[in-house]
C-alpha cells in the first residue's frame, strides 16, 4: 500500500525543523519548565560539526539559563537513550571546555545538563517516565556514583495535555502526525503526506511552517514514516536488536543481549565500537552477530 522507500541518510527530522527555531524551542522550555522567559537572545543551539552525533540525529540541543538541554524526538522506545546521552553530552562539554585548562586549580564551570525524550509512537507508553543509565549496570547499586537520568514525555495526541497546551507547536505538531498515521492507511505514504500537508494549512495547525517549507516537510515526513514502519516491522519480525516475538519477552531479551554486548566491548576496550554501537543499529546488529553466541 504505501509504495515509497526512502534512502536511510537523510540528517534532518520534522521535529529539529520546527524547534531549531528559537520562539518555538522557547516556548517548548517554558512548557516543561513552568517559566514564562520571552527573550531568545540568551538561547544558544549547540552543535557537532562533523561528529557521530549528529548523525543519529539528537534533535536539539542548546544552551539557556546556565542549562544543557538535549531533547530528543523518538517514534520507537529506547532503552539506551541514557547511555546515548552520555556519549553525547560528553562530545558537547569536550567541544565548549577544549581551550581550557582541566589541570588548573581553578574549577571550570560547565552548564547544568538535562536530558529530554519526546515519544510519539504507536506503542503505549506512560505519560511520562524516568530512564537511568544505572539500569544498564551489570552490578546492581544502591547508590550508582555515575547516573545519568532521561525524562521521556509522552506527546501523543491526549497525552501531557497541560504541556500540550503550554507549546502550541508541540500540540500541533502532535495532530499532524496523527493525521498523517491514519491517511498513511488509507493511501500511499506520499499522497498521505500530500494529504496531511495541505489540511493542517488549510485549518491554520503548523500553518506557517508549512507554507515556508511544504517541500522538504513533504521529504522529511516521508522519511520519517517509512523509517518508523522499517523499525517496527523489524521489532515484529524478530529481529530488531535480538528481540523476540513477544513485546515482553522481546523487550528483556533484547535488553539483556544488548548489555552482554556493552560488557564484552568494555571488556575488550573497543569503547569507539561501543560509542559507534548506540548510534548505529546496523553496525550494532553487525558486533552481535560477530561477538554474541546465538
Amino acid at each position: 500500500m504505501n509504495d515509497v522507500t526512502v534512502q536511510r541518510n537523510y540528517k534532518d527530522t520534522f521535529f529539529r525543523m520546527l524547534f531549531k527555531d528559537k520562539e518555538n524551542l522557547l516556548s517548548l522550555y517554558n512548557a516543561l519548565n513552568g517559566t514564562n522567559y520571552a527573550d531568545v537572545s540568551g538561547l544558544e543551539i549547540t552543535t557537532l560539526e562533523n561528529a557521530v552525533y549528529m548523525n543519529y540525529k539528537n534533535d536539539v540541543s542548546f544552551v539557556f539559563e546556565h542549562e544543557l538541554m538535549l531533547y530528543e524526538h523518538q517514534s520507537t522506545v529506547n532503552p539506551n537513550m541514557p547511555l546515548r546521552d552520555l556519549f553525547y553530552v560528553t562530545d558537547i562539554l569536550q567541544k565548549r571546555t577544549y581551550n581550557k585548562d582541566l589541570y588548573s586549580s581553578k574549577l571550570i564551570e560547565i552548564p547544568a545538563p538535562r536530558f529530554v525524550v519526546f515519544y510519539n509512537g504507536v506503542d503505549y507508553q506512560p505519560e511520562r517516565q524516568t530512564l537511568k543509565l544505572s539500569d544498564s549496570y551489570e552490578k546492581k547499586q544502591a547508590h550508582p556514583e555515575l547516573e545519568l537520568t532521561v525524562t521521556m514525555y509522552n506527546i501523543n495526541c491526549g497525552c501531557n495535555e497541560e504541556i500540550m497546551e503550554a507549546c502550541r507547536t508541540l500540540k500541533e505538531y502532535a495532530i499532524y502526525v496523527e493525521r498523517l498515521r491514519t491517511y498513511a492507511k488509507q493511501m500511499p505514504l506520499k499522497e498521505a503526506v500530500a494529504k496531511a500537508v495541505d489540511e493542517c494549512i488549510a485549518e491554520g495547525i503548523l500553518s506557517d511552517f508549512l507554507e515556508k517549507n511544504r517541500a522538504e516537510a513533504i521529504k522529511v515526513s516521508i522519511y520519517e514514516y517509512d523509517e518508523e514502519l522499517h523499525f517496527k516491522t523489524l521489532f515484529e519480525e524478530g529481529h530488531e536488536s535480538g528481540y523476540a516475538e513477544g513485546r515482553e519477552a522481546g523487550l528483556e531479551q533484547g535488553k539483556s543481549r544488548l548489555n552482554q554486548l556493552n560488557s564484552i566491548l568494555i571488556d575488550m576496550g573497543r569503547l569507539d565500537d561501543l560509542k559507534r554501537a548506540t548510534q548505529d543499529r546496523a553496525y550494532q546488529e553487525q558486533l552481535m552477530v560477530e561477538l554474541l553466541p546465538e
